[in-house]
């Protein structure tokens, strides 16, 4: 069952499909900061390991497994972030195809974008506190030894 696109309906729905746009620049400026702190987080737990294993000093190792632990968690939550941050892409996607549908077509599906925007934005929201976290373990790992 095809249905005449009025250009007037085509125009509607291509504004309203373009506003999520912005969202998914920043969730893609988002995804390139936390790839690359996953990537430094990834390089430092390579550099500690490979001291660690060359090292005999046991308070050196002690520190080594302390400073890994948290790097894992960071990587986790790193990788946790850009999981959610690309859900939310997704979800954004599938939010201007339904938006551009809904007004092109006879089929009334506008709850449907409203639930893929609103599942989008908690996704995005989620990932923001993961980020947050990681940060916090991060500048937790700083030691300011060198100001004492």
């Amino acid at each position: 069952m095809a249905f005449p696109l009025e250009p007037s309906a085509v125009t509607h729905g291509i504004q309203l499909a373009v506003a999520p746009v912005f969202l998914l620049t920043a969730v893609a400026g988002m995804i390139g900061a936390v790839a690359g702190r996953l990537g430094r987080i990834i390089d430092r737990a390579r550099l500690v390991e490979d001291r660690a294993l060359a090292s005999s000093d046991p308070e050196f190792l002690g520190r080594a497994a302390v400073e890994l632990t948290e790097l894992r968690q960071r990587g986790r939550l790193a990788n946790g972030c850009i999981a959610l941050l690309t859900s939310c892409a997704f979800l954004i996607g599938v939010t201007i195809i339904l938006l551009f549908l809904g007004q092109t077509t006879a089929v009334n599906i506008d709850s449907y974008a409203v639930i893929s925007f609103l599942l989008g934005v908690v996704s995005f929201l989620l990932a923001l506190l993961c980020f947050l976290a990681e940060t916090v373990i991060a500048t937790r790992l700083l030691n300011f030894h060198m100001l004492r």
